[in-house]
């Protein structure tokens, strides 16, 4: 056995991997499924030359997650930025434009504009300091205070039944909420406004980009990488036992606390393993690929430069659908997260033909087929989509489940996005990479910062692993 083992060749897993080999340690990855990715796998699902993204599809962290900028992502791939990040349609053919520019972004919202520049451009100011709080654990003395600080007040008012005091028209908080709304939780609620502040601060202080050739790209550096400096990756090698790996001085799982369950059983603390046992997940995702015979034909003509489109109507109606998510309900007119890559990647479909990535929130475990909810609600914001529509895949939550082993329910986010469940991830600890296994670390989305592809729960379960076990510091990471 090598030095370190990793199981699990997701963006969390590779990261790990690419930091212990560079610190000139042997690697070897091992991957259940026959291509690494995890939640950055892009395959052609329906027809020949039509490539979609199998789970994410929009990076804003490919810019902005300190592990990306230290190995220097933004070299080894190419990124479209789309000046338009997102929007959120409205009936009666408006739209919500959420640009590069917080000026031009504030610009376009009339009497509200002031207000949302008031909420945002402290953070966009500050998103170095943002990032530095929001991208590490929880429990730790902030390194920009006055930026966390901000952060804060922001997210306890739009975390609140406050969040419309300062706005007197629809499009602002419809905008804000179809970007909160990415947490799958409760509307309004701390998390998810915290979630949203950063993506929107992001949005206006880097972009959100786009890998050309598919957010495959982005595990495909971090495997050249890997391997340029001695690291070995198997695919098709299901690891369902500790023992499996036990000659390796360091075990690194990219696994979910129920997979850690799996594989450790009896050899976990009895204390430990409860924890793990009680850790919550959140609900699941129902996931619509389209190939179509053009772009979509939203009424709001802006829409076609989005990378991004919130499909859900107003703040009250995202609200809405969010929370009867919560209740346990599949709602009538879901929230739809719709990606757009091809607009900005030919690569992506033959010429004339466009690929539509989409997903609605669903109740944990679902195995209900929303298509012909998610396609009502384009029809509504977009007339005439269902004619350019060529070819449909579905995944339900139950298949995402089967999809991934990570994704317990059909939960992308590997763990319930609440504040609770942010800072017991998956046990409170300052460091809960560390499991009580000597020389074995969690460093999946369950463990911070959570979810997202930002590689740094496998950055920082590599960095404790190099300091515990081999008494070393990371090593440089760019190119």
């Amino acid at each position: 056995m090598p030095d370190v083992a990793v199981v699990g060749a997701g963006p969390n897993g590779l990261a790990a991997a690419a930091v212990m080999a560079r610190a000139g340690l042997s690697v070897e990855i091992f991957e259940a499924a026959g291509t690494i990715g995890g939640g950055t796998r892009t395959s052609e699902l329906m027809q020949p030359g039509h490539l979609h993204d199998i789970c994410s599809a929009v990076h804003p962290m490919a810019l902005a997650s300190p592990f990306f900028r230290a190995f220097e992502l933004a070299r080894r791939i190419e990124l479209a930025v789309p000046e338009l990040a997102f929007g959120s349609p409205l009936d009666g053919g408006r739209a919500a434009l959420g640009y590069h520019s917080l000026e031009r972004t504030a610009e376009g919202l009339g009497r509200d504009g002031a207000a949302y520049r008031r909420l945002l451009g402290p953070l966009v100011s500050r998103i170095d300091g943002v990032m530095d709080f929001t991208q590490h654990q929880l429990l730790r003395v902030p390194r920009n205070p006055l930026a966390a600080a901000l952060f804060g007040m922001r997210t306890l008012e739009q975390g609140s039944p406050l969040w419309n005091a300062r706005f007197k028209e629809p499009l602002a908080p419809a905008l804000l909420s179809g970007v909160a709304a990415h947490a799958v939780s409760h509307l309004p609620s701390l998390a998810a406004a915290g979630a949203g502040l950063m993506l929107t601060a992001l949005a206006h202080g880097q972009g959100w980009p786009i890998p050309l050739g598919g957010s495959a790209a982005i595990a495909g550096a971090l495997a050249d990488d890997i391997r340029a400096h001695g690291g070995i990756i198997h695919t098709d090698v299901p690891i369902d036992n500790l023992g499996q790996l036990q000659s390796a001085r360091v075990t690194l799982l990219d696994v979910a606390p129920q997979g850690l369950l799996n594989i450790a059983g009896d050899q976990l603390p009895g204390k430990y393993r409860r924890s793990l046992e009680s850790f919550r997940y959140g609900n699941g995702s129902c996931k619509v690929d389209y190939i179509l015979s053009g772009p979509v034909p939203w009424a709001a003509k802006e829409l076609a430069d989005a990378g991004t489109v919130h499909v859900g109507g107003t703040r009250a109606e995202v609200a809405q659908a969010e929370n009867e998510v919560s209740a346990g309900k599949h709602p009538g007119r879901p929230y739809v997260l719709v990606a757009q890559p091809s607009r900005f990647d030919g690569s992506r479909a033959p010429a004339g033909r466009h690929t539509l990535w989409a997903y609605c929130h669903v109740p944990a475990g679902s195995d209900r087929d929303m298509s012909e909810a998610v396609t009502a609600q384009l029809e509504r914001f977009a007339p005439g989509f269902r004619d350019v529509v060529v070819q449909t895949h579905v995944t339900t939550a139950a298949g995402l489940a089967n999809y991934n082993r990570n994704y317990v329910g059909g939960d992308f986010s590997a763990g319930i996005m609440d504040m609770r469940g942010l800072l017991q991830r998956p046990v409170l600890s300052r460091v809960p990479w560390r499991t009580p296994l000597p020389g074995v670390y969690l460093c999946s989305s369950s463990t911070p910062p959570g979810p997202g592809v930002t590689g740094m729960p496998g950055f920082f379960a590599a960095k404790y692993a190099l300091k515990d076990i081999f008494g070393r510091g990371v090593p440089a990471l760019g190119l």
